[in-house]
């Protein structure tokens, strides 16, 4: 009898200590007070894991299903727990390859073994290693950019049901362009909007704002499904807004991008009531590369009473300390996050950096960029979770298993 106690015992004891645990903290509010219970739940578990754990994340294109997201399963044997795609654009001109990065609706998308080469090359050690040959023509799908986004609905209820936590953004032409557009209307380098047309922008009644809200509403739309189907989503539109590609980009100061994401806030919030949205302020991890810069942090931020979470993209492999203990300072205490990476983060930089509470991988850039080796300690680490790692129950309650 003895000898079965303390077997039993040895069990419980095992189980307890092999078990992934975190403590709940005092929770910051979300900035919008009428948010849903779900939603909440969702912000709570964040902050209970930060610095802890760092949740895995995989971005997919609009209209592509879960190419990605597979695609990695298929390396790993793991499932990224963040599911992320963008509410995209139809990109349009005989160019149009120049900007498949940017994930449009009407291209394909581009399968992991383009890439399977230079990853085997990289893994023996050879001192160059092959590019991939992507097409340089495009071949446009016959898909709209409402059958694309429509397509992504779905995609996210049926992720949502596996138990993932769905992220989304928006690669928006420029309002007046509509939702069809050449790819140097999103990417527009020095073609950006002149201070009076970003005045006339973010000034209520003007055609430039109404504008804007045409395809502001268009999105409000589908994210209001989501709301229906009780989905909370990590928001993180206008992303990169401290560099110099994005229209949006490269407006400083208290009369500049602050002024189009409170615009935006209130507008999705107050017009549009959407109460399932966890504000991801996006920036680029600041650099200072000549015609590809990233400004400090604090230029473009809209202030701590509009932002939930604070978020970089790292590319380049350029995790420096200051792009986390910045975001950190700037933040108060609210979460930070990789929105986008290339290179993923090893275990050093997680080890050094704990508080990214997530990273998210862009598209094929996965493939591109990272040995299978390190995707596979990555994603298989203790530090990181994954889909099978974290449960949710019927109320929108998130744990790990």
């Amino acid at each position: 009898m003895k000898v079965k106690f303390f077997i039993v015992l040895a069990i419980l004891i095992y189980t307890v200590n092999s078990c992934k645990q975190v403590e709940s903290k005092k929770h910051i509010p979300l900035i919008n007070p009428e948010a849903t219970e779900r939603t909440v739940k969702l912000y709570h578990f964040i902050q209970d894991i930060q610095g802890e754990y760092t949740l895995s994340g995989q971005h997919n294109f609009a209209g592509k299903g879960s190419d990605y997201s597979e695609q990695l399963e298929e390396i790993t044997g793991k499932k990224a727990i963040i599911w992320g795609s963008d509410f995209s654009f139809c990109v349009e001109g005989e160019d149009a390859m120049r900007y498949q990065h940017c994930g449009p609706a009407n291209l394909p998308a581009i399968p992991w073994e383009r890439f399977k080469a230079r990853r085997d090359s990289i893994s023996r050690g050879d001192s160059v290693a092959p590019r991939p040959r992507l097409p340089r023509e495009p071949t446009f799908l016959d898909i709209t950019l409402d059958e694309a986004r429509s397509m992504t609905i779905q995609e996210i209820k049926a992720r949502h049901a596996e138990g993932h936590i769905i992220t989304l953004m928006w690669h928006g032409c420029f309002p007046t362009d509509g939702d069809c557009c050449e790819g140097s209307s999103i990417w527009a380098m020095e073609n950006r909007p002149s201070p009076e047309q970003w005045d006339e922008l973010v000034t209520q009644g003007t055609k430039l704002n109404d504008a804007w809200k045409v395809g502001a509403d268009k999105i409000a739309g589908y994210l209001n499904q989501l709301q229906d189907a009780g989905i909370p989503v990590l928001w993180r539109p206008y992303h990169e807004m401290n560099g110099v590609w994005f229209w949006w980009c490269n407006h400083k100061g208290e009369q500049g991008f602050k002024r189009l994401w409170i615009m935006m806030y209130d507008y999705f919030t107050n017009h549009h009531q959407l109460k399932n949205l966890i504000w991801v302020w996006n920036t680029n991890a600041p650099r200072d590369i000549p015609g590809d810069e990233a400004w400090a942090y604090e230029d473009f931020f809209p202030g701590i009473d509009y932002v939930d979470i604070l978020a970089a993209d790292v590319y380049r492999n350029d995790y420096k300390q200051s792009h986390h203990d910045q975001l950190v300072a700037l933040g108060e205490g609210k979460p930070i996050a990789l929105g986008e990476v290339g290179e993923i983060p090893d275990m050093e930089v997680l080890e050094q950096q704990p508080q990214w509470s997530w990273f998210m991988p862009w598209g094929w850039i996965l493939f591109l960029s990272n040995e299978t080796d390190l995707i596979n300690e990555v994603y298989h680490s203790d530090r990181v979770l994954t889909l099978d790692e974290v449960t949710v129950d019927q109320y929108g309650k998130y744990a790990l298993k």
